[in-house]
């Protein structure tokens, strides 16, 4: 292999490696413009969009000894969408953009050392944003202290309103 080849391969490694999400979009019969539109979308999430050869998308996999990669549909034209940091905006982005654009598709992806399907990509663009997900397990986390409070709030609350039950009727003697 020339050098400039394994130099590629070393980079395209290195993005997989480093990032938190790998995913592969088709791209073929997409105008300069939307392509343009689509990275735009992606920067504005951190994320970043290479046009990248299937076979040295095959040969990085090989090296880093990446498992499942011969099961993706690495045919005609393929971007590569990498980045850190909510794996599931980026996902929307892809999905929303597929929709409006038939030309974009998933082919699928890599993350925390697992293939992505086509369908887990999608999955991913469902799911809520990561701090509506924290909001929700904060919620999940808080209520069994504040069922405690209410209970512990009803009963000093029953006990108030006996003792006062028992002053009106004293004052009423």
């Amino acid at each position: 292999m020339r050098n400039e080849k394994q130099f590629l391969v070393r980079q395209i490694g290195q993005m997989i490696s480093e990032s938190d999400y790998v995913y592969f979009v088709s791209y073929d019969g997409l105008k300069v413009a939307d392509f343009s539109a689509l990275r735009n979308q992606l920067a504005e999430l951190n994320a970043h969009c290479h046009v990248v050869k299937n076979s040295l998308i095959s040969k990085a996999a090989a090296e880093l000894k990446l498992e499942g990669f011969e099961q993706l549909d690495f045919t005609l034209g393929t971007a590569m969408v990498y980045g850190k940091g909510d794996c599931s905006a980026v996902a929307k982005v892809l999905v929303t953009f597929g929709k409006k654009n038939d030309k974009v598709a998933s082919k699928g992806g890599y993350m925390d050392g697992a293939i992505l399907a086509k369908s887990d990509v999608v999955g991913l663009a469902e799911l809520p944003s990561k701090q509506v997900l924290q909001a929700m397990l904060l919620g999940v986390l808080q209520a069994p202290s504040r069922n405690l409070v209410s209970v512990l709030n009803a009963k000093a609350a029953s006990i108030l309103n006996v003792l006062n039950a028992y002053k009106d009727k004293v004052e009423k003697q």
